[in-house]
């Protein structure tokens, strides 16, 4: 950093990360998956290059004591590069060593490959208060990414924001149980270009070998048209302190338009390839967000303090790309325009056939037409009718605790909840399966299974040949209500006249428990996974419980 002038900074700043990684993977020929292959092992080594480059000037002004000025005006860069080299091959001669030369099968399989990718960027930014009381900013920067054509390339992204602070205000002189209110509002533009592939503009093909001759095959269908995607974000509300700053918090609005969304359409596999990169739409989230902190008790020796968050947003679909006639279907998700993005496409679940136990599924009725005129029951999952389970997010989400000191003593704990969504429960799935997947745990519910004896049921029967009882459908849509106790600590400070004796300044004795316990529709669901569906291929957080002392000197 350099300062030519008063108040003028120049910085320039260079960052690499260098990452070299080998990796060997043996596995025997004695027991599991490569028994047949008389083993087999893999080698890889990978090389991640990184350099990030950031020249930035900024000036700091003060104007008769009342105006103040921060300006900023800089250039910025980043580049990616990644190489690859890997092997792999079966046939152990030696079941203990790790290297390609210690398996004979032919050919063996060897690949590797370079990436590279990089973004520049033009930046600058303005900063003016009056008197710390009127607050106004605004930015601009302009981007390039590699991942577009050259004639898509740059975009252009911008903010501008405002603030007030009403308490510093003649007119509010009087109130003196407000200790701050501030009003504050901003409006901005950002991109993102990540669409999952380094060269998204450009067709790329794989080689083989075709009878001794060259084979050439499309491997990911390129679109030279893509370009970024981008976020409208307005962001409006209030910051807040109260009565001596027992009360604090903040209420705030919030809006935010992605257009140009990158997604990877997909198409028919019949044209040569399965998807497509496309910006296929705009989507808005608009919501309100409330943060709220007090302090119930406050004296020299109990403070007790809780505090309180939620959020509530809904989000739709307002425009998809042309070629989609205002609907994509894409697996079991539907995306339409004046929807959530946030709905699954299933079959619905009609319950059990009391007389076979077979799982029975809804079809449509239709007339010569096409209306539908009412449903049937259909033990053929195949032949029921897909429908659009409506917006599965949560209504409101958010977390509350409290904290306790007394004499010393302290007890705070955090929690988290959510309510009012539905989740798919994949766990619950693989858990419920009909008998097919030997080794397969089951679920607890599974006894309520049907038999004869148990006709009404609602749970299939247990029947290694039944191909749909445990089908994709609304069966398995679960509530994602939580309740999540996070943080639970205990601890204990030691007098000030007891410390000073053993030349301390401070001891604190505590002990704390994390991810405590999680409390859902399921025993095993764990909502906080994903707004759309919840695994039991991945854990939840560990629960851990620690203790220590902190001592201050």
């Amino acid at each position: 950093t350099i300062t030519p002038i008063e108040g003028l900074n120049i910085t320039a700043t260079l960052g690499a990360n260098v990452l070299n990684q080998r990796e060997n993977t043996l596995n025997n020929p004695f027991y599991g998956g490569a028994v047949s292959a008389g083993g087999s092992v893999s080698v890889i080594h990978q090389r991640i290059f990184d350099i990030n480059q950031q020249y930035m000037a900024t000036y700091k002004k003060t104007f008769n004591q009342l105006h103040n000025m921060d300006l900023l005006a800089g250039f910025e860069s980043y580049s990616h590069k990644i190489q690859y080299l890997g092997g792999s091959n079966s046939k152990l001669y030696n079941p203990t060593i790790g290297e390609l030369n210690n398996a004979i099968n032919t050919p063996p399989s060897v690949s590797s490959y370079t990436h590279e990718y990089a973004t520049l960027g033009y930046l600058a930014r303005a900063q003016y208060d009056y008197d710390s009381k009127y607050f106004a900013s605004a930015s601009y920067r302009r981007d390039a990414s590699s991942r577009f054509h050259p004639d898509h390339r740059w975009g252009n992204f911008w903010s501008v924001g405002t603030s007030w602070l009403l308490n510093k205000e003649a007119f509010m002189s009087d109130l003196t149980w407000i200790d701050m209110l501030k009003f504050k509002a901003s409006y901005g533009v950002q991109g993102n270009d990540n669409i999952g592939n380094y060269y998204a503009y450009q067709d790329q093909y794989s080689v083989s070998n075709s009878n001794d001759d060259f084979s050439v095959s499309l491997a990911y269908k390129g679109n030279k048209n893509i370009t970024w995607e981008t976020s409208h974000s307005f962001n409006t509300g209030f910051d807040f302190e109260f009565f001596d700053q027992r009360l604090n918090g903040t209420i705030e609005y919030f809006s935010r338009k992605t257009t140009d969304m990158l997604y990877n359409k997909p198409v028919n596999p019949s044209v040569g390839y399965s998807a497509i990169p496309m910006n296929v739409g705009s989507m808005i989230n608009r919501g309100v967000e409330l943060d709220l902190n007090g302090d119930i008790i406050r004296t020299n020796d109990i403070t007790w303090s809780v505090n309180f968050n939620l959020t509530h947003f809904k989000n739709k679909i307002q425009k998809l790309h042309p070629d989609l006639n205002g609907e994509l279907i894409d697996g079991s998700r539907i995306y339409q325009e004046g929807e959530s993005m946030y709905q699954f496409y299933l079959r619905k679940y009609a319950g059990v056939d009391e007389e076979t136990g077979v799982a029975l599924y809804y079809k449509d009725i239709t007339d010569a037409n096409g209306n539908v005129t009412g449903q049937e029951k259909t033990q053929n999952w195949s032949d029921a009718t897909r429908h659009a389970t409506g917006d599965i997010l949560p209504k409101v989400y958010g977390g509350f605790g409290t904290r306790l000191n007394v004499y010393g003593f302290d007890f705070a704990i955090s929690l988290a909840y959510q309510l009012g969504g539905r989740v798919y429960d994949n766990g619950y799935v693989s858990l419920m399966h009909a008998g097919d997947d030997p080794g397969q745990n089951w679920h607890k519910d599974i006894l309520n299974a049907w038999t004869p004896e148990n006709k009404t049921s609602n749970i299939p029967q247990i029947n290694v040949f039944a191909q749909y009882a445990n089908s994709l459908s609304d069966r398995f849509l679960t509530s994602s209500d939580y309740l999540s106790i996070n943080n639970i600590t205990v601890g204990y400070t030691l007098p000030k006249n007891w410390t000073r004796k053993m030349l301390i300044s401070s001891m604190r004795i505590y002990m704390a428990a994390d991810n405590v316990a999680l409390f859902s529709a399921r025993k095993g669901l764990d909502p906080r996974q994903s707004y759309t569906a919840s695994s039991a291929d991945v854990y939840s957080p560990i629960r851990t419980i620690s203790g220590g002392i902190t001592l201050s000197f």
